[in-house]
């Protein structure tokens, strides 16, 4: 991918953040998310439980830090220390949980505690609900045909 496709890329991103005046660096969508990675200027943090990224699917090599442990009715206390543990505060992290709302949160959290490169991965790893109340047939990594795996 060329520089200034990656630049197009950020400039979306950061553009999208200003104008929902969104707390982070910016708002990818899940094909965005992919270029990124593989132009190496960026890493997924996935937020979903340990039960989704195993029984749901998941993207391979990507870290997993719980947003929100399945059932606990708060925010995972350690998120920001296990943040830390992975990298920098100047690099490019791209969160994604199911629908992009746990992401946000996550998102959020990590430019409040002074990451500079934090975004959210629009429609996540499942996208929104459909009429039918499913999850996959309108939006997200999977329905984008992304590579993930099982398991």
């Amino acid at each position: 991918m060329a520089n200034e496709d990656v630049t197009a890329i950020l400039k979306a991103a950061e553009e999208r953040a200003s104008q929902s005046s969104l707390p982070y660096r910016g708002a990818v969508t899940p094909k965005e998310a992919f270029a990124l990675v593989n132009a190496k200027c960026a890493r997924i943090v996935d937020v979903r439980t340990r039960f989704e990224a195993e029984y749901v699917g998941r993207i391979a090599d990507t870290p997993l830090i719980e947003w929100r442990a399945l059932g606990a009715a708060q925010p995972n206390e350690g998120f920001l220390s296990e943040l830390a543990k992975i990298g920098g505060k100047d690099e490019n992290y791209l969160f994604l949980c199911r629908s992009g709302v746990r992401s946000h949160a996550a998102a959020s959290a990590a430019a409040a505690a002074g990451y500079s490169g934090a975004f959210n991965i629009l429609e996540g790893f499942e996208g929104d609900l459909d009429a039918d109340k499913h999850r996959g047939s309108s939006g997200g990594w999977r329905y984008h045909k992304l590579p993930w795996i099982q398991g």
